[in-house]
């Protein structure tokens, strides 16, 4: 019986762990400097607690701000909970650490996307990885960067 290594699956686990430790990090001790950070989840997993106006409005993906304010932080090893203020209406959600599709910390150009297996590989007609790597415009704006782990899936 043949065995592989799941790369992919042990990314997205190290890379989970890493938010998991950012969030525990912010529990603490708080935002530091202008970090803050943009988070997008998958609203239909079925472990995602949000209020059903919410859920009606974002009936796929959602993606929250943690920045200003924030309040009841609690991370888990499954997920976190936290209140956000929607329009003056402070709202408690919990987002399990599956459910996340992208976290991103716009202040350090930091950003991480989960893909799921589902999602569209590229076809074997695209061009090999290292062909697609552009070198950086040194007098443009630079954005966040985004690390893709489908890239490491066979």
């Amino acid at each position: 019986m043949s065995r592989e290594i799941d790369y992919g699956n042990l990314m997205h686990q190290a890379m989970r762990g890493l938010i998991q430790n950012v969030l525990n990090d912010v529990a603490a001790n708080g935002l530091p400097g202008d970090h803050h950070f943009f988070i997008t989840f998958d609203t239909m997993h079925p472990d995602v607690e949000i209020a059903d106006w919410l859920s009606d409005r974002y009936p796929d993906e959602m993606m929250v701000v943690m920045q200003h304010w924030y309040d009841n932080l609690d991370v888990t090893n499954d997920g976190f909970s936290v209140t956000l203020n929607f329009g003056d209406t402070p709202e408690p959600l919990y987002i399990p650490y599956d459910a996340i599709k992208t976290f991103v910390d716009p202040s350090v150009e930091f950003g991480l996307r989960f893909e799921s297996q589902d999602d569209e590989l590229p076809d074997e007609h695209e061009a090999p990885m290292d062909e697609m790597v552009e070198e950086p415009d040194d007098d443009a704006p630079q954005e966040a960067e985004i690390v893709s782990l489908d890239s490491f899936r066979k």
